[in-house]
């Protein structure tokens, strides 16, 4: 069943993220989870890495590195290098800033979202990229690492700390999927984000996370990232 934005109110106070009563972490959450994010991980080598290396040698056709590295906040608020394919021109920062100065509406849509629709930072490729969400296979690596897990929580960016209303986001690995990835996503807000996550939080067990990871096979084949 797909999780619809809408179903999260805008509303919800600050306080309601953060003060909820949970059980006490179940032995996959606190142990088997990372067990079974490394063992996934290993055996899907033989097949991400030949991918990844052919995308990012398509990626490098425009004479640029073809991987990134973002500084992303992980659990516990420890700051890490979040590792995707390049997917927008070199001068990125500079290329948005001026962008929104100059469009209102984009400078709402992205203080709403911190995503833009018709972003003038993306490349040709890395528009296909987004939109299929094979961007962030490298992230695997981070996930191998301990930065990161299959599933949880969107990795937040270190500017977006203060935005973030919630407290569950610092409770968990940030996952390459989860509920906010597979949701209608591109008509979420950054704020309710915050309760995808605490909703997570009280339900982390091997079912649902096996139902993520499969609901994300047809996240990915809808292309509805951006």
């Amino acid at each position: 069943m797909t999780i619809r934005a809408n179903d999260l109110s805008e509303s919800i106070p600050v306080s309601a993220f953060q003060a909820a009563a949970r059980p006490s972490p179940s032995f996959y959450s606190r142990t088997g989870k990372r067990a079974f994010d490394v063992a996934v991980v290993v055996l899907s080598i033989p097949f991400v890495v030949p991918t990844v290396l052919i995308l990012a040698l398509l990626v490098a056709l425009d004479g640029h590195n073809p991987f990134y590295w973002q500084r992303r906040v992980g659990r516990k608020g420890h700051s890490f290098q979040l590792l995707k394919l390049r997917t927008m021109i070199v001068d990125a920062d500079a290329r948005l800033e001026a962008y929104l100065s100059k469009n209102p509406t984009a400078r709402a849509e992205w203080d709403a979202h911190q995503k833009l629709k018709n972003d003038p930072r993306i490349t040709i490729f890395g528009r296909i990229l987004r939109r299929s969400s094979m961007d962030e296979l490298p992230q695997l690596w981070n996930v191998l690492k301990g930065d990161m897990s299959l599933v949880g929580p969107r990795p937040m960016m270190e500017s977006q700390r203060e935005m973030y209303p919630g407290a569950s986001y610092y409770e968990l690995r940030p996952g390459i999927t989860g509920p906010w990835q597979i949701s209608d996503r591109n008509a979420c807000s950054f704020r309710q984000r915050a309760a995808f996550d605490e909703a997570y939080a009280r339900e982390v067990s091997v079912p649902r996370d096996l139902y993520y990871l499969g609901q994300t096979v047809f996240a990915v084949a809808r292309c509805t990232g951006y």
